[in-house]
């Protein structure tokens, strides 16, 4: 799974984003201003940037002029030489993709000139930055983007079969179950709200689950993955 760190002072966009980006196969990291940007490039590798050029305490131009510099001498807080985890100095191979209301041409020449690989205008078509951000992927030898299954400790999701399995031995799920099952996986480790959930399923007819339903879903799933239905330790309700 291609990990991307999204650098976006609008938390309800980033919000958006992890959501919609993780549906597509992608883990992805946020950070709202420049230092918590570098922060976290100091600990961590990337297989992609997103950067908004505005942000509260500088420029996405002045992340990338870090990430870009040779050497492994991008971050504050490090040894001399250290870089980040991973392959070579802090920004080689990574490619940047700028994120921003700002049209200009002169803004599009800076952020290009100064590293940046792709530029993509708010407001933005979805299917247009996935399809961008797999041919920047691609590119950079990093993969597509694109994963087949999906791996939870002993639970596994076929993607491309619609199948899932427990410790080996093949669960039978309604499609519903499915999807459902295969939504809470791709987030695991985060909460995903009972609206989120409710916008992404539907029934065969093409009607929205009703809040009811999604709690029969969810009990039967629990009846199907947990040891102990009563006590779950992996479909866990955050009241």
């Amino acid at each position: 799974m291609s990990r991307i760190l999204l650098i976006e002072d609008d938390e309800a966009l980033a919000e958006g984003l992890v959501y919609a980006l993780g549906k597509e196969g992608f883990d992805v990291e946020t950070a709202f201003c420049v230092q918590e940007a570098l922060s976290r490039l100091a600990r961590t590798s990337y297989d992609l940037l997103l950067l908004d050029i505005g942000l509260p305490d500088g420029s996405g131009l002045d992340v990338l002029r870090r990430v870009r510099l040779p050497g492994g001498r991008a971050f504050e807080g490090e040894k001399a030489g250290g870089g980040v985890p991973g392959d070579g100095a802090p920004g080689d191979g990574v490619p940047v993709m700028f994120l921003t209301a700002a049209d200009e041409e002169v803004s599009i020449i800076r952020a290009l000139d100064s590293g940046g690989d792709d530029y993509i205008v708010k407001p933005f078509k979805l299917g247009e930055l996935v399809s961008r951000i797999r041919a920047l992927l691609r590119r950079a030898g990093k993969g597509s983007g694109r994963i087949d299954r999906l791996v939870s400790g002993d639970l596994t999701l076929d993607l491309a079969g619609c199948r899932a399995t427990l410790g080996g031995k093949p669960l039978e799920l309604t499609a519903a179950e499915y999807r459902l099952l295969s939504l809470l996986v791709r987030h695991e480790g985060r909460v995903v709200t009972r609206e989120a959930i409710l916008g992404e399923l539907w029934d065969s007819g093409g009607r929205f689950v009703e809040g009811n339903t999604l709690s029969v879903y969810i009990r039967r799933l629990r009846e199907k993955v947990e040891e102990d239905p009563s006590a779950p330790r992996r479909l866990i309700t955050l009241r």
